[in-house]
């Protein structure tokens, strides 16, 4: 499939029959057309596993690339296989079946996943033959896509969880979604930064003076970074092996345009430093609350609340680790090698910049690394330009006719009234931006991350802005991924235009135990770089205090 053209035209046509909608939570910037064109099978794919696996009213979703945003489809499933997904339905909560799915997750994808990339990771894509290359370049778009799939065939087990726990206990207590999912932190470790290799590292410093001594050295944060991996024995180690587990992945977004956190080492360099520096992890009051919540439950459904509260804390890390360990490594990969590509090409005098690169799609890639054709350099900076220029917010949210009403869940079998439910509920939180209307000081978003703190806005709109980020500051953006989970020790607090509760920026505000608001819809328009600002992660509310 080839990408259609982008242009400064923007009139926007559906990519096919039926209703369409953009998503501005995960992309808020126009792709890549190496982007457009690997995604979409792959999306497709994985979200069809799902839907099948737990017997869902739906087959699974599908996309399609308007100059270069993305939108999105709901399939319906197959008449014919209605009763088969009913009785699949059957099964799901008897049998919790996305146990299933975890264990898969831990024991066969997550290991195969990781030892694909470090192999990856491996080859120095400089030193290859231009044939070399090229194939290189084909087996790292071949493994991003594979990782695609796998990041959306999980999507489902780390959501309904989630989703059928808001729907209980908000039945039984009335209590708001924002004070339940407070009830989940500490159960995703990875959502605020934390893998075996951060343990790792953070004792093999302490117990070493030199590497502290070097670590908190002035110069280039590079050549520090160099120093730390140069260091002998058990310090040396610690800090390759958590490079070499980071340091390739993206540090937000999907596409290959974005810098992986080895090519932002002062950020990367402030944050290890914050990360090993820190005292005792803060004592949480989730027990507490977890007890709170629970007497304000009927006391017939209060062993049915601890079991709800087990199957979301369990599969809740789900949520961030399927892309973590998937595609936001994948995709870093890619790009590392579609870098080494520019490289050899603008060598020759064929781009004038090796980043022109990322514009190409594979085929143009290959062609260009080949010397067998391959766009012009204007052309690739014409499509830089445009991704560069262009956000969700200039586009239609919808495209073609309404989208049909939702099922009437009463009519449905119970267990598959249940499974829909969860399902949309979970989703609703993962998109649904605050509806309510802003002030001129005061922005009205959604209350993800308990807490109140003051201080500067820093407002961004990429990851190249990220160098700016200082200790303290409060980060203003469209949306987050979870690769941003490295970063967010620098920050005192969150406020985002897009996403709910469920969003990954609103995950990892809760993790990190920072205030948190997100989807005020105007936040990037209404604040300034530099504002003072308080963010009211108890309430919900951002207020410009200039």
């Amino acid at each position: 499939m080839t990408a259609p053209d982008t242009s400064t035209d923007l009139r926007f046509e559906p990519p096919g029959p039926g209703s369409w909608e953009q998503d501005p939570v995960h992309f808020p910037r126009p792709m890549t057309r190496y982007f457009q064109d690997t995604h979409p099978p792959s999306f497709k794919r994985g979200t069809n596993d799902f839907a099948r696996f737990y017997g869902m009213l739906i087959d699974g979703l599908q996309i399609g690339y308007v100059k270069g945003f993305g939108y999105n489809q709901v399939l319906p499933a197959p008449e014919a296989e209605i009763p088969e997904r009913f009785q699949r339905a059957e099964q799901v909560y008897a049998q919790k079946l996305w146990r299933e799915q975890l264990r898969d997750w831990d024991e066969n994808c997550k290991p195969s996943s990781i030892a694909t990339h470090r192999e990856l990771q491996a080859v120095n894509p400089d030193a290859l033959s231009d044939a070399g290359l090229v194939a290189y370049l084909t087996r790292c778009r071949d493994h991003h896509a594979a990782m695609i799939a796998q990041h959306m065939r999980f999507t489902a087990g780390a959501l309904l969880p989630t989703g059928d726990f808001l729907a209980h206990v908000g039945d039984w207590t009335g209590l708001p979604p924002s004070e339940l999912l407070g009830l989940l932190r500490g159960s995703a470790v990875v959502s605020a930064g934390g893998s075996d290799e951060m343990e790792r590292l953070k004792s093999a410093i302490a117990q070493n003076p030199a590497a502290r001594d070097v670590l908190a050295s002035d110069g280039d944060p590079a050549l520090v970074l160099a120093r730390l991996r140069s260091l002998g024995g058990e310090a040396g180690a610690a800090v390759c092996g958590y490079l070499d587990l980071v340091g390739n992945r993206l540090i937000d977004g999907f596409d290959i345009a974005e810098p992986t956190a080895l090519e932002l080492p002062d950020a990367l360099l402030r944050a290890i430093r914050i990360a090993v520096s820190a005292d005792a992890k803060i004592a949480s009051d989730v027990d507490a609350r977890i007890a709170e919540v629970r007497v304000q439950v009927p006391e017939a459904h209060q062993a049915e609340f601890d079991q709800l509260l087990v199957e979301a804390r369990l599969t809740y890390r789900l949520r961030d680790e399927r892309g973590v360990y998937s595609d936001i490594w994948a995709s870093g990969l890619m790009r590392r090698a579609a870098l080494a590509a520019g490289r050899r090409v603008a060598s020759r005098g064929r781009i004038a910049t090796y980043q022109q690169m990322l514009d190409a799609s594979l085929d143009e890639m290959c062609a260009l690394v080949a010397s067998t054709g391959g766009p012009t350099a204007d052309e690739l900076a014409r499509r830089a330009k445009y991704r560069a220029t262009t956000t969700a917010k200039d586009i239609p949210p919808f495209l073609g006719p309404p989208a049909p009403p939702r099922p009437d869940l009463t009519a449905l079998p119970p267990s598959v009234g249940r499974l829909m439910r969860a399902m949309f509920i979970a989703l609703g939180h993962l998109f649904g931006s605050s509806q309510a209307r802003n002030e001129a000081k005061v922005l009205y978003g959604l209350a993800a991350s308990k807490g109140i703190y003051e201080g500067p806005a820093r407002r961004v709109s990429s990851p190249s802005d990220f160098g700016r980020i200082a200790k303290g500051d409060v980060l203003v953006t469209e949306s987050t991924t979870e690769a941003f989970n490295i970063l967010l020790p620098l920050l005192g607090g969150i406020v985002t235009d897009n996403g709910g509760l469920l969003s990954h920026a609103a995950i990892v505000a809760r993790e990190y135990g920072i205030p948190g608001v997100v989807g005020t819809r105007e936040a990037t328009e209404r604040i300034v770089d530099g504002d003072p600002i308080r963010v009211d992660g108890d309430a919900g509310e951002v207020t410009v205090l200039g």
